[in-house]
């Protein structure tokens, strides 16, 4: 497998909301293997398919060893009343990190490549993960999150970067 290209903010895929995925075919298989080979490397927390040009509800992790894939992920949990404040950045707007208010716990569910339940939750990182890559699929990047004047901040810093 050839790893894929990382898209890049302005490519209009990354505003597309993903479609389910109704049937597990072979491209879909292929698509599983590129998502777990693309976040296998060091620095990568998680990998989105419309990262990759493939508008489907897939992404895939990376968190302190744990690899694996979730198929139609859906945030069923976020704590309420905990919050994480920390840095966050994205392949897809590289090198440009900001403070990103997430939920300090998530827990999503969704399927593997068989069918069966994938339930996926976690604190902090995994957390950060699991809400960033969601966005992801629903047609976000971590900048929408962004306070008023950050984002104003990180839109200029993306011009500047000519992205």
């Amino acid at each position: 497998m050839a790893i894929r290209p990382i898209r890049i903010i302005g490519d209009p895929v990354l505003r597309t909301v993903c479609d389910p995925i109704t049937e597990v075919t072979d491209s879909v298989r292929t698509l599983v293997e590129d998502l777990l080979e693309g976040v296998d490397m060091e620095g990568r927390a998680g990998l989105a398919a419309n990262q990759i040009g493939v508008g489907l509800r897939a992404f895939s992790y990376n968190i302190d060893g744990q690899i694996g894939y979730v198929l139609n992920p859906t945030i069923v949990e976020l704590s309420e009343d905990e919050y994480q404040d920390g840095d966050e950045g994205c392949l897809s707007v590289p090198e440009l990190w900001y403070p990103t208010k997430r939920a300090w716990y998530a827990r999503c569910e969704g399927t593997d490549l068989d069918g069966r339940p994938v339930v996926l939750e976690g604190e902090e990182l995994m957390a950060r993960c699991i809400q960033h890559e969601v966005d992801h699929l629903d047609g976000h990047l971590y900048i929408d999150r962004l306070e008023r004047k950050v984002r104003k901040k990180a839109l200029r810093d993306i011009r500047d970067a000519g992205m």
